[in-house]
């Protein structure tokens, strides 16, 4: 499979924040800015792999800070890393004030999705190839995030593993 460098996935999606996106405050909702980022990561995933994508796992975000009713919202998506069937996706959150022209860095994401055939299997998708020292230090970032998913996912399962032999054993003494 040939390998593509990551800027061969970059997306960019921009929103305008009108009053149905805001809560009370004037704040864009967090879980609508989710919702965009989500978005845009799959963009991401399947212009990489040039298959149908699902989200595997949000692994991070983080708000930097509140994104107002009217401003604009410029959304950067790019495949960071190809595993054998998923990919993870970084994601960066630009605020842009469209009357005095500012902007800010507002909120940045990680994703993981995998490329699924029609039936829902997952399929091999393309390696990355990093091409520029900022491309290197992402994909070798996101080998350390992929680790750390990793051993969380088996410390989740072994926790399970106690609750459920724990409530088994409650459940013969009752």
């Amino acid at each position: 499979m040939q390998s593509k460098c990551p800027s061969e996935s970059a997306i960019e999606m921009t929103e305008l924040v009108l009053p149905n996106d805001t809560n009370y405050l004037g704040n864009l909702l967090g879980g609508r800015l989710m919702h965009w980022v989500d978005i845009a990561a799959a963009l991401a995933a399947m212009k990489h792999s040039g298959r149908v994508c699902v989200t595997a796992s949000v692994d991070s975000i983080s708000f930097f800070e509140p994104i107002k009713l009217g401003h604009v919202v410029r959304i950067y998506a790019m495949v960071n890393r190809a595993f054998r069937t998923s990919m993870e996706v970084g994601v960066k959150v630009l605020r842009e004030d469209p009357i005095n022209g500012s902007s800010a860095h507002v909120a940045t994401a990680y994703l993981t999705f995998v490329a699924i055939d029609q039936y829902g299997k997952p399929l091999p998708v393309p390696p990355i190839e990093p091409r520029t020292p900022d491309e290197q230090r992402r994909y070798e970032a996101a080998e350390i995030r992929r680790q750390q998913r990793l051993e969380q996912r088996e410390l989740l399962r072994k926790r399970h593993e106690q609750i459920q032999a724990a409530q088994s054993d409650v459940s013969r003494t009752c």
